[in-house]
């Protein structure tokens, strides 16, 4: 349930290993600084909150988890929830949601609820991730056009609205650097890959700003001076009214963090050839979340995109993470205040691109061509994330794939009458007074009236009904409660049922638990058709030598 990777991966480490390592840590941890930084004030938070939980998360995400070369931190996947968070409840109300999500990630945890990836449909993670990334986009107007306005609104429409209010307000100065940074991030790939584009942008853009004296905003004189220290952790104080309504955006907040940790972990895996332990992962996240409000930071979890760059720049074990933190504590301490140089118009370049990178529009057009019904989960998904609220969004896409799933499996189910069948599969033709229905699909809540009114539609009740059950693959409650209605109904007819070729062992377990096969005897259940006529025959000779000169009466 909980062995940290780093156990195993420091059995038979090397210098050779560490200089890797430390060399792809040092990478990151200049890749993570902008990042940090800009998803903290796109969060509604000082910037160096973001930094804070990179060292804080990063470090002990490293140090615990379950993964070799996971790195982790704040995301932007995050940034709508904590934003909402901080404008209802303030940052009070952020960290006890987050000490709260650290807690349920670990119970989730110790639970062994690491396959929970598997339970989110892909239409509802690309819907919601869209969603999000439209929702970054949109919240960046203000900075990359300079726009003169005190606040911004938090409903996405009513944002819009107010940028078009506010158009004629706009910097000139601020939309020029905010354009010059996308230019560098786009094309200085192309001119090197070690170095990140965003860094380059911040130090051109920031020299820019303060050597020509441009009239831009930026991180000092929207925020103040930059603490260049850790906080001393503190326990938050706890209103109990406040706590009550921080319940649902936590499990949001452990939830998302669940998801996108365990799909990094599943990429890195793909890129590495590993194996990650997604039960130590989650309690690796639910412990950093812990940890990194303690500091006064934000929500954590593992990072699609610094994972993916610490692997390609050779990292092999989870030091490479711990000196991801270090790094960034490095800077914090020694060049920490210089970050209040940076435009704000240069961070919103940045989380644009993150916005871009974000939204998934391959997987996006994918899912939207395929089946109707996924398209309507990852639509209704998409528009309740950008025009509702994220956990509203993710409960709804979740409810609706499964309402959907229902009516695929009820689709598949069906009770169809094979007497011809039969008589090809045995060879023979039925005995007088026999017939033979097969059910086919899982026989659960969804499918069950169908079963029953099949059942019904009998219109002369036989002396003995073969129900072949071979393509059932699972019952549940309401399955096994229609087929004791079904049992009692046609034996008040004098109707003897066998059940045939049960042989999935879940639907055999839950008939004998129920006390089913109790009900119409173990000799009415066989493994096979031909089975099933043989045991016909017997009850038939049992009936009719039961009544004078073998006539019955139904």
């Amino acid at each position: 349930m909980f062995k940290p990777k780093i156990i195993d991966a420091l059995k038979n480490y090397n210098t050779q290993l560490f200089y890797k390592d430390a060399v792809a840590g040092l990478i990151v941890g200049v890749v993570a600084l902008p990042l940090a930084i800009a998803f903290a004030i796109a969060s509604g938070v000082s910037p160096e909150k973001g930094i804070i939980t990179a060292i804080i998360a990063g470090f002990i995400i490293s140090l615990l988890g379950g993964s070799r070369v996971q790195i982790g931190g704040p995301t932007g996947a995050f940034i709508v929830i904590v934003y909402g968070v901080v404008q209802q409840y303030g940052l009070n109300g952020l960290i006890i949601a987050t000490l709260m999500a650290g807690v349920l990630l670990i119970l989730m945890g110790v639970a062994k609820l690491g396959n929970i990836i598997k339970l989110v449909p892909f239409p509802v993670i690309v819907g919601f991730t869209s969603g999000v990334a439209v929702i970054i986009f949109s919240s960046e107007m203000k900075d990359l056009f300079g726009l003169n306005m005190a606040q911004i609104p938090v409903g996405f429409i009513d944002k819009w609205i107010a940028y078009v209010q506010h158009i004629p307000t706009y910097n000139i100065y601020a939309a020029g650097v905010a354009f010059f940074t996308l230019q560098i991030i786009i094309f200085w790939p192309t001119v090197t890959m070690k170095i990140p584009g965003s860094l380059v942008a911040i130090l051109v853009t920031t020299a820019a700003v303060y050597y020509f004296d441009l009239p831009v905003e930026t991180i000092g004189s929207r925020f103040g001076e930059i603490s260049a220290s850790l906080p001393t952790p503190a326990f938050p104080q706890i209103d109990m009214t406040v706590l009550q309504n921080l319940v649902k955006p936590a499990i949001t907040i452990a939830l998302l963090g669940a998801i996108e940790s365990l799909l990094s972990a599943v990429v890195a895996d793909g890129m590495t050839g590993g194996n990650h332990r997604s039960n130590t992962e989650l309690i690796a996240q639910g412990t950093a979340n812990i940890f990194s409000s303690l500091f006064g930071g934000i929500p954590s979890t593992g990072a699609i995109a610094r994972t993916a760059t610490n692997i390609k720049s050779g990292a092999k074990t989870p030091v490479a993470g711990i000196v991801h933190a270090v790094t960034l504590l490095v800077i914090l301490l020694f060049v920490g205040k210089l970050a209040a140089l940076i435009p704000m118009a240069t961070l919103g370049g940045i989380l644009v691109v993150v916005a871009y990178n974000m939204s998934e529009m391959k997987n996006f057009v994918s899912v939207l061509k395929g089946s109707k019904s996924d398209a309507a989960v990852l639509v209704v998904t998409f528009l309740l994330t950008v025009l509702v609220d994220l956990t509203v969004a993710i409960e709804a896409g979740l409810v609706l794939a499964t309402f959907l799933f229902m009516r695929k499996m009820i689709q598949q189910s069906g009770v169809k009458e094979i007497e011809a069948e039969a008589k090809d599969l045995d060879r023979n033709t039925l005995p007088g007074g026999v017939e033979i229905f097969e059910l086919s699909g899982p026989l659960f809540f969804g499918a069950a009236y169908k079963f029953k009114d099949a059942m019904r539609l009998i219109e002369k009740p036989p002396k003995v009904l073969i129900l072949r059950m071979k393509n059932v693959p699972v019952i549940d409650a309401t399955g096994i409660h229609v087929l004791k209605e079904i049992i009692r109904d046609i034996e008040q007819k004098g109707t003897k049922l066998i059940l045939a070729e049960v042989n999935n062992e879940q639907v055999l377990a839950e008939l004998k638990r129920s006390r089913v096969l109790f009900m119409i005897g173990k000799a009415n259940v066989v493994q096979s058709h031909s089975s099933a006529v043989k045991r016909s025959l017997e009850i038939l000779k049992t009936v009719n030598h039961s009544r004078p000169n073998g006539v019955g009466t139904g």
